[in-house]
């Protein structure tokens, strides 16, 4: 399946360009086997293209085609493979890169076109006449060839507004050549909305209401999912973006973002529902969150619809207006799109937000009044000496435990730590650094040595050895990530350290929350809360 009618007139098409577009993005260098496995994520969220890339030009994503071939099995999308039209004053079906985008077995072909004169002119170097030769030409080729083409048709909008009359030009010989989509490119970002909104609106006046008209926009002015909303509304039926927004600079239009948009706010239904390997909207944010696994690249918290922070509340009069009817301050539900609310601890938190909290941690705090009040006093108290809890949820749930059972739970009690950085011979050797925890678990007193790359690795080495003894558990447990914040930094090295560390054991992840007057002392106090955290929510009672 590649399109969804969503009423009278033309199909919908969402055509994802992940694979290639988005892998333009710095820091990104997606390999075979990674585009491999975010595809059938793509293909589990319904979208009905997946564009793979540019076989011929770049021979990754030649051997990407050809493994897909054999290796990827798609129930609702089908694979567009990218290139460009034949050069000039040449054969298409004599062109080395057209005949690739052929031998990739692709049903789609995409092709990029210059729409502007003034790239065609200056860029290749080329007639205007000709630059619509080579588009006529290459798909009239391959559709003879059974392929079905989509025309990117390169920088329209700023040549629209240079030179109308050509770039309208264009569109229509790649139409009359036997084009099925032609998609209209803000190559450079800069369009806003309005823009868009009225030239689509006149392209589509000239192209009459049969042909599919598409939107390909960027986001250098930060418009790019309101112009693809606007070019939508002009008359475009055809819709490109990437995951996440990745791309060239600063990215392409957020493909989430517009599909929810258009399906959660315009009624559309745009993404395969249909069967057991199709997601959909629900299955948004687990996806979002799986290819950003794959592509090295952390989620961005306030990503809209699918980030973390996308449905935190953090003032207190939010959480009032929450506990009465979430939908006071929500634009949607967030099950909507697989994600959850989340209520922030913080200096700013009421006693409605504490208990909102605590519900989604699994404690009832409700009508218990003087609880509430302990612990807003606290968390009010705690971020004015600098601890952060909105981040450090771990480190929020062991305060709630202390206050409605008196105590944390009793895993180990420190008798001593310490940390030294030793570095021996002339500057430049490399310094060592060594902890020592004496602790007493397990019914025993136990001396533990660790050595590390710096005294806090140290520190969490020597822990985990006297803990293990006791708590095998502790072995899954691994520290994947480590902030360090100075606070109130006019004092300088005299100044108040803040640290936030996340523990996962491969399963989920914890952070908790450290404040000390020095990097190592807030880093242990960080480094006993995540073992007790996590130790508890395995099930372990203390030995």
């Amino acid at each position: 399946m590649s399109s969804f009618t969503t009423g009278p007139g033309l199909p919908f098409h969402v055509y994802d360009t992940t694979l290639r577009d988005g892998a333009q993005q710095e820091g990104m260098n997606l390999s075979v086997a990674d585009k491999l496995a975010i595809a059938p994520l793509l293909d589990e969220l319904g979208v009905g293209f997946i564009e793979g890339g540019w076989p011929g030009a770049i021979p990754k994503d030649t051997e990407f085609f050809a493994r897909a071939a054999k290796e990827l099995t798609l129930r609702n999308a089908v694979l567009a493979a990218f290139g460009a039209t034949r050069k000039a004053g040449a054969e298409a079906w004599q062109d080395p890169q057209v005949r690739a985008l052929l031998d990739s077995e692709a049903p789609v072909v995409t092709l990029v076109a210059k729409s502007d004169l003034r790239h065609a002119e200056r860029a290749l170097r080329t007639t205007g006449a000709e630059n619509l030769a080579m588009i006529t030409d290459t798909v009239a080729f391959l559709a003879r060839e059974g392929r079905r083409v989509v025309i990117d048709a390169e920088h329209f909008f700023d040549g629209y507004r240079d030179d109308p009359a050509y770039s309208l030009s264009a569109v229509l010989a790649a139409f009359e050549a036997g084009a099925e989509v032609v998609a209209l490119c803000d190559t450079n970002g800069g369009m806003l909305p309005d823009w868009v909104g009225q030239i689509v609106t006149e392209v589509r006046a000239a192209v009459g209401p049969d042909a599919i008209l598409g939107i390909h926009a960027h986001n250098d002015s930060g418009c790019a999912v309101a112009n693809s909303l606007a070019a939508v509304d002009a008359g475009c039926t055809h819709v490109q973006g990437t995951v996440n927004g990745y791309g060239e600079r600063t990215g392409n239009a957020d493909l989430l973002a517009v599909v929810a948009n258009l399906e959660l706010k315009g009624g559309r239904q745009l993404l395969a529902t249909d069967g057991p390997e199709a997601g959909g909207l629900r299955e948004m944010t687990r996806i979002a969150h799986a290819i950003s696994e794959i592509t090295n690249i952390a989620p961005f918290a306030r990503q809209p619809y699918v980030g973390a922070s996308a449905f935190a509340h953090k003032a207190g009069i939010h959480a009032s207006a929450i506990k009465v009817d979430p939908d006071l301050y929500q634009h949607i539900d967030p099950v909507a799109v697989g994600n959850d609310m989340r209520m922030l601890i913080s200096d700013m938190a009421g006693r409605a937000t504490i208990e909102l909290k605590g519900r989604e941690l699994g404690f009832d705090l409700a009508g218990q009044a003087e609880v509430l009040t302990r612990v807003t006093h606290r968390v009010k108290e705690a971020e004015a000496n600098g601890y952060t809890f909105d981040a450090a949820d771990a480190s929020f749930e062991l305060l709630l435990v202390e206050e409605l059972e008196g105590a944390r739970p009793g895993y180990f009690q420190v008798e001593s730590w310490r940390a030294i950085v030793e570095r021996a011979g002339s500057r430049g050797t490399p310094a060592t650094a060594e902890a020592t925890v004496k602790i007493r678990a397990g019914g025993e007193r136990i001396v533990s040595t660790g050595e590390g790359n710096g005294p806090v690795n140290a520190l969490d080495q020597a822990l985990r050895q006297a803990l293990v003894r006791a708590y095998p558990e502790l072995e899954a447990f691994q520290l994947i990530d480590f902030k360090v914040r100075i606070l109130d930094a006019m004092h300088g090295t005299d100044a108040v350290t803040r640290v936030l560390i996340e523990t996962t054991d491969g399963q989920t992840s914890w952070s908790t929350v450290g404040v000390g007057p020095n990097v190592i002392e807030a880093s242990w106090e960080a480094l006993t809360d995540s073992a007790i955290w996590g130790l508890r929510h395995h099930g372990v009672a203390p030995r």
